[in-house]
């Protein structure tokens, strides 16, 4: 059997956190921190029960933050040079080590996450972390690494500004990190770096702007962008090596698949190096590539990604579709570009990078995303991704403070949401469950009939089929109620060898029953809620 898969992503410094003070720019003392042993059996078995199969616990590995960790052992980093109290978690500290706000015992944080991948495990789920290849934090340094195992940068010449062998960063010989911020941030001594290090959005100056990713700096795998971006790859580049050996020490603690963070910035040549030797010794192990170009689809899929975010197609033109931008003749166009490689397409409507649903930037309420959720969750055979409070409709309209509000969760301050128990939380369980139980959707053929229906500009409709079992889903993206003569094309019955004849129809959204005639030449007459659907099961 094909499992679909389904990723439930969660901040995890947020998630349980049951301090409600929620003060703009808090400390971890006034505005509190969810914690690893929080994820109790009771809360994952909910979690499972809600349709998941995978739990990406974003912001597991120590990454640069401003509260201070030096009474265990733990550098202090420069508040300057991190964005917010809390720090993101895409500005890696230390490869080695696990984020201390998340451990009840500090110094026991490795062991809590161990036992955190046993528990979720038990639950019948899968682990995903990030992986952060592109950049790390500027005081990067690892206290944590293995017994043998030399440093990031430890051993570089920052006399050179780019080695394709030895040296793990870029460098701006003889000047000094000046960017455009007050390089005190409130402390009595400056942040100072010199030669200035590469910046990790390919920057190669040394005075990023406030757009840059200035808190990060840029990881060297062969790559001469000083001379127009030549790769040199034999020997096998330094920071390869090292890399790889990360990906090996999370791997055997249990995690289950990597989401890999801006993974085109990192040469193609080296995932397939890498995903290659990691299943050697993993075979079962997946990689998750963030990838925005779809020019490069199919060489990241080629060097190892089991699937790729479908961003600028999918959730580009689902968002246009939801809020009245696009015809859902926008949908199909998506799905179309990457038809060949589509069972590798991540399919999603929020995470921690874009807007909330339920935003004032986005929808206004997460009831209107209802359509969506239904056509990317049960369209195609790939996984769907959800984050966390999207079930509730968490609206991302807080000014947390580093961000402001901008409809995003932050994913720089201390804070919390408090989950809520909706009607739309149900919705959310029936069709993810929905997704990974049925078999039409699990491993079905897909057939958009929308060719045939062009006169409706705000509905979507598609067949799915596997073996006798039929599948006819019905999306209403109109803030009025819809009713459809929908066509089902000739070619429908042939492509899905269905038999032409009187069904018997639940609707597995709502439990009720029906009957609908499929016949060549005669449309189904289907009527749906304002920003609702219909997910009709044929006998």
């Amino acid at each position: 059997m094909t499992d679909k898969i389904i990723i439930y992503q969660i901040f995890t410094r947020l998630y349980g956190n049951r301090c409600t003070a929620r003060v703009p720019n808090g400390s971890i003392e006034e505005n509190g921190c969810g914690k690893l042993n929080g994820f109790t059996p009771k809360v994952l078995k909910q979690i499972r029960e809600m349709g998941v199969s995978h739990v990406w616990y974003t912001g597991i590995i120590r990454h640069a933050t401003t509260t201070d960790y030096t009474r265990y052992g733990l550098p202090r980093q420069h508040p300057a040079v991190v964005k917010g109290r809390a720090g993101s978690p895409y500005a890696i500290v230390d490869y080695y080590d696990v984020d201390p706000d998340l451990a009840e015992d500090v110094d026991k944080r490795m062991q809590e996450f161990e036992r955190l991948v046993s528990r979720t495990h038990r639950a019948g789920l899968k682990v995903v972390i990030d992986f952060v290849p592109n950049h790390v934090a500027r005081q990067y340094h690892s206290v944590a690494r293995p017994e043998g195992v030399r440093d990031l940068g430890e051993d570089d010449n920052p006399q050179v500004g780019f080695d394709p062998e030895r040296n793990n960063f870029y460098y701006c010989p003889g000047q000094t990190f000046t960017p455009y911020f007050d390089l005190y941030h409130g402390e009595r001594e400056p942040y100072t770096e010199t030669p200035a290090k590469a910046t990790g959005n390919d920057c190669f100056h040394n005075a990023p702007g406030r757009n840059d990713w200035y808190e990060t700096v840029k990881l060297n795998y062969g790559v001469d962008y000083y001379a127009g971006h030549v790769g040199h790859f034999q020997p096998t580049p330094d920071t390869w090596t090292k890399m790889l050996h990360i990906l090996l020490f999370w791997a055997q603690k249990g995690v289950d698949a990597f989401r890999c963070d801006m993974a085109e910035m990192v040469p193609a040549e080296f995932w397939a190096w890498a995903t290659a030797r990691v299943r050697e010794a993993y075979p079962e192990v997946r990689f998750i590539g963030e990838v925005y170009n779809p020019a490069e689809y199919r060489r990241y899929i080629a060097s190892g990604f089991d699937y790729l975010y479908d961003k600028v197609g999918m959730y580009d033109a689902m968002r246009d579709v939801i809020c009245h931008r696009r015809t859902s003749e926008a949908i199909t166009q998506a799905w179309q570009q990457t038809d060949d490689i589509r069972d590798h397409m991540l399919y999603f409507l929020e995470n921690h990078d874009e807007q909330r649903l339920a935003s004032d930037f986005f929808a206004g309420s997460g009831e209107k995303g209802v359509p969506g959720l239904v056509v990317s969750a049960l369209m195609q055979k790939g996984p769907f991704m959800l984050y966390f409070g999207q079930e509730w409709g968490e609206r991302g309209m807080d000014a947390e403070g580093f961000s402001g509000c901008d409809g995003r969760t932050t994913i720089f301050d201390y804070w919390s949401l408090q989950p809520a128990d909706t009607p739309l939380t149900e919705v959310y369980r029936k069709v993810l469950n929905i997704a990974r139980t049925e078999r039409c959707v699990r491993e079905g053929q897909m057939f958009d009939v929308m060719y045939a229906n062009r006169q409706y500009a705000r509905q979507y409709a598609f067949l799915r089929k596997a073996g006798k079992d039929v599948m006819l889903v019905v999306a209403n993206f109109d803030d009025q109620p819809a009713s459809l003569q929908l066509n089902i094309p000739d070619h429908a019955f042939d492509y899905l060898e269905m038999q032409e004849r009187a069904y018997r129809a639940e609707d597995l959204l709502n439990g009720e029953e029906r009957s609908l005639v499929l016949i060549k030449g005669t449309p189904v007459e289907v009527t749906l809620e304002p920003r609702g659907a219909a997910v009709y099961k044929l006998r």
